[in-house]
């Protein structure tokens, strides 16, 4: 028996052999990550566990809440996210919790998350994607790569689309606004804030606010009381505990030759509005500039 095989036979052998490997190629979803760190899975994420309530919200935005199997305490957006696994909290997770769900993908909280427990998990070969949105661009584009890795590129594409469009948009009328003087209260104890290079720094100068302790060093400095007496901001913005707490702000009512108090520019909004990096820091910011409106009223 002849061991010929016709030339257009070898060809179509040959292209049998290299198409499921350059299919395979091609669909793997890949993104980088907040550490310059480029994740590949094999096929798109289907059981994601998120370590942060910020990572939470931001994989429901990406179009992929159905797929998470864990998530960590204060979890709390959207709703639905509330009826998730919990895995402890973003400082301490139940490890042998979080592998028994089978995650396919870890989100990680570059500097929320212990190193030690990260570095465990990827041990274990699952894939840890660590993201960590410093500005406004980077939370769109946190969804972008959220949405490639999980497979919902048109639903995380649109979102992040109308972000950008929200963000340019405050930006653009409040570009003249007259100055603020801010002092942004993050903490009670100890009494923290934050610089120009936070992304609440950022909201602040979106709005036309001017961060009384914007050059200082470090991202989240401690300060203490006589610091905000002398650097006497025209307004004071705080989280509080919780979504309706004012407590932070009743404490510098003792200090009536503050500028602030003397003009009753005390202002609440509410911490997930703004201290998580996702899309709702669109409507934290519009009430940032509201405030800081209230401000410019009184003058």
């Amino acid at each position: 028996m002849s061991n010929w095989i016709p030339r257009a036979a070898l060809r179509s052998l040959a292209l049998c052999s290299v198409l499921p490997l350059s299919a395979r190629t091609w669909a793997e979803p890949c993104a980088i990550d907040d550490r310059a760190r480029e994740v590949c899975l094999e096929v798109p994420a289907q059981r994601i566990a998120a370590l942060s309530p910020g990572a939470t919200e931001l994989v429901y935005a990406a179009g992929a809440g159905e797929k998470v199997v864990a998530v960590v305490a204060y979890s709390d957006y959207p709703p639905e996210a509330r009826e998730v696994q919990s895995v402890g909290s973003h400082t301490r997770m139940d490890l042998e919790t979080l592998v028994s769900l089978r995650p396919d993908l870890v989100i990680g909280w570059t500097t929320g998350n212990p190193p030690e427990q990260l570095e465990a998990i990827e041990g274990l070969g699952i894939p840890v994607f660590y993201i960590e949105p410093r500005d406004f661009e980077g939370v769109a584009s946190a969804i972008e790569r959220l949405a490639s890795l999980a497979g919902t590129r048109e639903q995380g594409h649109r979102e992040a689309a109308e972000f950008r469009e929200g963000m340019a948009s405050l930006a653009e009328h409040y570009a003249n606004a007259e100055p603020v003087r801010v002092f942004y209260q993050v903490w009670d104890e100890p009494l923290m804030t934050i610089n120009d290079e936070h992304l609440i720094g950022k909201v602040l100068s979106l709005c036309g606010g001017v961060n009384v302790f914007g050059e200082l060093a470090r991202l989240v400095p401690r300060i203490d009381d006589e610091a905000i007496l002398n650097a006497d901001p025209e307004a004071i913005l705080a989280g509080g505990m919780g979504e309706e707490n004012r407590e932070w702000l009743r404490h510098w009512e003792q200090y009536p030759n503050l500028s602030a108090i003397q003009h009753d520019n005390l202002y609440f909004v509410p911490p997930s509005l703004i201290q998580r990096p996702t899309p709702r820091l669109l409507e934290g910011s519009r009430l940032f500039c509201e405030k800081l409106d209230r401000v410019r009223d009184k003058r």
